[in-house]
């Protein structure tokens, strides 16, 4: 096609020979300047001592160790921070969850440290609690061998209260003596919970409430308070923790494992009580009277009831015999295991199993007895 006479030109293109100094590898239109082999060798080998000083600054950041935070005082001790339930980072209890949970009174997971023998002896004293057990599960046996003897219950209360008192009043003393009450830990530990070291000693409940079960019940039925609690208590203490993690859990620090236990020791305690120990031993001339309320029979149905039905008495209404004994041992687990699982404000357990149970027992008997 002809061209116009007036038509521009187009202006060449001029390539420069070098790269531009600002960016020595970058290309136009795919072209490459010439470059000797000395320049290449020079940035070859500036490249790699860029690489490897960097690769050094870095493994000596990172084996370099960290120097630990300076403390003002460096001959004390850092303690270790405390999160905001209470524990330690370390896993331990922070002093100050420790003293809120010795301050209540009802039996809770005893804490670990307090007490030395505890932990020396972790899984025979803390754990399992074998020496105060044998002391609690004796005082039921003590109790009978006193009745095998002929001491009246009255007789052991003015016992029972004057060990009370100086029991109690050590107690006292020793929360306001802290040399008073690490020397009582010293010789009493192996029989205490480490809950009781802020807290009251378990022996004043205990005799607290064998004094008032035997003080204001029956001959008989004060004696099966005292055992109950001696032997029940102990039996769903024991199955409670081991087996207590297998069965539901009806409130807090009780299973149906420990329950249950309570129960079955209750039945056959009542059994052996009522069944063989009491016609075993008999009556002795100096019984109070109205000694015994189970002589071994039981009404179907209240005298008041068969009052308001026109009902007379009559043999047909009343059961003996094993048949009675039967029911009444039932009747007394029930009871036992009651009394074991009812929380009264928090009160200790060996307040409130006695005196409940006596007062189950003694309800029971004055209806149907």
């Amino acid at each position: 096609m002809p061209t116009s006479p007036n038509t521009v030109p187009a202006t060449p293109r001029v390539i420069s020979p070098t790269p531009s100094l600002s960016d020595p590898s970058e290309t136009h239109d795919g072209y490459f300047a010439p470059t000797t082999r000395s320049a290449a060798r020079r940035q070859r080998q500036s490249e790699n001592t860029g690489k490897a000083t960097g690769s050094e600054r870095t493994s000596r950041s990172s084996t370099t160790p960290s120097r630990p935070a300076r403390r003002s005082n460096p001959k004390i001790p850092a303690s270790p921070p405390h999160t905001p339930n209470g524990n330690a980072s370390n896993g331990y209890l922070s002093p100050l969850s420790i003293q809120d949970t010795l301050r209540d009174l009802s039996r809770s997971p005893s804490p670990l440290g307090l007490i030395p023998l505890h932990s020396r002896y972790r899984s025979f004293i803390h754990r399992h609690e074998i020496p105060r057990k044998l002391l609690h599960v004796s005082i039921g046996f003590l109790t009978l061998q006193l009745y095998r003897s002929g001491v009246q219950t009255l007789q052991i209360t003015p016992v029972l209260f004057s060990a009370l008192v100086p029991i109690a009043a050590t107690d006292l003393i020793r929360h306001r003596s802290e040399k008073v009450n690490k020397l009582y830990i010293r010789c009493m530990g192996a029989l205490m919970r480490e809950t009781e070291v802020s807290g009251y000693n378990g022996v004043i409940w205990y005799l607290l409430g064998a004094y008032v079960v035997l003080r204001f019940f029956p001959k008989d039925v004060g004696v099966m308070g005292v055992l109950l609690l001696s032997w029940c208590d102990t039996a769903a203490s024991t199955f409670g923790r081991l087996y207590g993690r297998y069965t539901p859990r009806l409130r807090k620090g009780k299973s149906l494992a420990g329950t249950m236990a309570a129960w079955a020791v209750g039945v056959a305690t009542a059994a052996a009580f009522w069944g063989w120990f009491v016609p075993y031993v008999g009556t002795f001339p100096n019984d109070p009277e109205d000694a015994f309320m189970f002589t071994g029979r039981l009404n179907l149905l209240p005298n008041s009831v068969r009052g308001l039905l026109g009902w007379d008495a009559s043999d047909s209404a009343v059961i003996t015999g094993p048949l009675a004994l039967g029911v009444m041992s039932v009747v007394s687990g029930v009871v036992a295991a009651g009394s074991e699982f009812i929380d009264m404000w928090s009160w200790d357990d060996n307040l409130t199993i006695p005196v409940l149970s006596g007062i189950g027992l003694w309800g029971f008997l004055k209806v149907f007895g």
